[in-house]
């Protein structure tokens, strides 16, 4: 095999391969050999087939097996005897190659960069322990309160007030026709709640029991995704009957009901759930700031075509956003040639901390388990009941799927290992204060990850008490397809 480097820049070379037809052909002979010894040709006893037939045959495909195995193994020889380490799949061409004759090919690889050794020592985080307050445990307790409520008729009769509970029917038209999820009866509508969309229970103040009100709304954009976004509605109403809430005595008998042996216990329940819900977040934002640390460290070249590939990717996710209404605020006016600029500037960052965390990662011989592995399959698969076998199925079958899985944890595993050893401060704080820090966090800009982890998911800090109810036994409120969300009547 001749091989003439042509050009040398930066992380990218090129080179001018020719492999002798010489060993194309032995390739062959050796290969129709091989074919040869199990082929059953008719008028040949088994493999007593000549040459010249099994060539004939069997020619085209095998030169063009041997074809690719050529490209593929004189490709890897060229790598292996010059330590090259390329940082993407390398681009071949070829540029002539007749049967008898040399194969010619361009040959062009992006390399990976010189990273160096990583000091973990000099890396500055601080971790937050969170620590659940009162007042964050009395909200809590007031909010499943206020989920396990029942209600009672007002035994005086007059006009709705925000704060009552109405009970409706009701029929919605779009353009004159019902729609599907429009309809409800004998539903519970606490007034001021904004349990539905948006006017819909402000136009019912005043209305009193027997009398019907004609409500007009339109549908929020992008509301659930759902052909309704946008749409203007008209919702027919019976107004049934006034009722007022009951809301149960927070005590040892309501921690009962929830399946707590008392109130303390429901308390110490609800104080770990908010500290371990938070020391998730907490997490996230060690994660950031270890990121960011690291993002102003090392600053080295990055493969020119893996940064290509990277803002291609992310140009299509903002391209999308801002199809979708959904751009982050920030970036609503700017011109194309400015988005183009940040988002090539977040995309260099991206491939920077990737192609560091890969390279800590390998150093330091961390790698996915088939156990890891396993684990996150399940866990994907547990998000669509009913299908799990067919979830499970695509990921053993799909390589790409498998990769999507492995990168994000290889991502979280190498970020553990570095938070492991760098100079960790431990600091306390309020699930207030972290909150604030973490909703400040996520005003920054989409996609700053690594292009391991891939995109940033941007968590709610909102706590919801139904996590909590559901932790200590109690069921949740039930969801319905109305405008919004509703309540069945309850129970005196």
């Amino acid at each position: 095999m001749e091989v003439v480097e042509t050009n040398s820049e930066n992380l990218l070379k090129d080179f001018k391969v020719t492999v002798p037809a010489t060993d194309i052909e032995e390739r062959i002979n050796l290969r129709l050999d091989e074919v040869g010894k199990g082929a059953s040709i008719p008028g040949f006893r088994p493999g007593k087939a000549p040459v010249s037939v099994l060539r004939q045959r069997f020619g085209p495909s095998i030169r063009g097996e041997i074809l690719e195995t050529t490209l593929r193994d004189s490709t890897e020889t060229l790598l292996s005897e010059r330590g090259l380490r390329p940082a993407s799949q390398p681009k071949i061409d070829i540029t002539s190659y007749e049967e008898g004759n040399d194969l010619e090919y361009s040959l062009s690889v992006e390399l990976m960069p010189d990273i160096g050794d990583v000091d973990f020592t000099s890396i500055k985080l601080n971790r937050y322990k969170v620590i659940a307050s009162e007042n964050e445990i009395t909200d809590t307790l007031d909010n499943l309160a206020k989920q396990n409520r029942t209600s009672e008729a007002l035994k005086t009769k007059r006009a709705a007030k925000n704060g009552d509970i109405v009970l409706i029917d009701f029929v919605g038209k779009i353009d004159n026709e019902e729609f599907e999820g429009g309809t409800g009866n004998d539903i519970e509508l606490e007034l001021g709640a904004e349990q539905f969309i948006p006017g819909f229970e402000k136009q019912l103040i005043g209305a009193k029991p027997g009398e019907s009100k004609t409500v007009n709304v339109t549908f929020p954009e992008n509301y659930g995704g759902s052909k309704l976004s946008g749409k203007e509605a008209v919702f027919d109403c019976s107004v049934k009957e006034l009722r007022k809430a009951i809301i149960p005595k927070i005590d040892d008998a309501f921690a009962s009901k929830l399946g707590m042996d008392s109130l303390d216990s429901l308390k110490q329940a609800i104080r770990e759930q908010i500290e371990t819900e938070y020391s998730q977040f907490s997490r996230e934002k060690v994660k950031r700031e270890l990121l960011d640390e690291l993002s102003e460290k090392y600053d080295f070249e990055v493969p020119p075509r893996t940064l290509e590939s990277e803002f291609e990717q992310v140009w299509n996710q903002v391209e999308e956003a801002r199809k979708n209404d959904k751009l982050d605020p920030e970036d609503v006016g700017k011109s194309d040639e400015d988005l183009r600029d940040q988002y090539k500037k977040i995309s260099e960052r991206r491939v920077r901390l990737g192609l560091l965390l890969n390279h800590v990662g390998e150093s330091n011989e961390l790698s996915v388990t088939q156990e890891e592995m396993n684990k996150a399959i399940m866990d994907h698969a547990r998000q669509m009941p009913g299908q799990e076998q067919k979830v499970v199925e695509f990921y053993r079958e799909n390589a790409e799927a498998q990769n999507s899985l492995r990168g994000p944890i290889f991502e979280d595993k190498v970020v553990n290992f570095i938070i492991e050893m760098a100079d960790v401060t431990e600091k306390e704080i309020t699930p207030e204060a972290l909150r604030a820090e973490i909703e400040d966090e996520e005003k920054k800009p989409i996609l700053e990850e690594s292009s391991k982890g891939k995109e940033k998911k941007k968590s709610s800090t909102k706590r919801k008490a139904s996590s909590v109810e559901k932790k200590s036994g109690g069921e949740k409120s039930e969801k319905s397809d109305k405008p919004k969300k509703s309540t069945k009547k309850g129970k005196k």
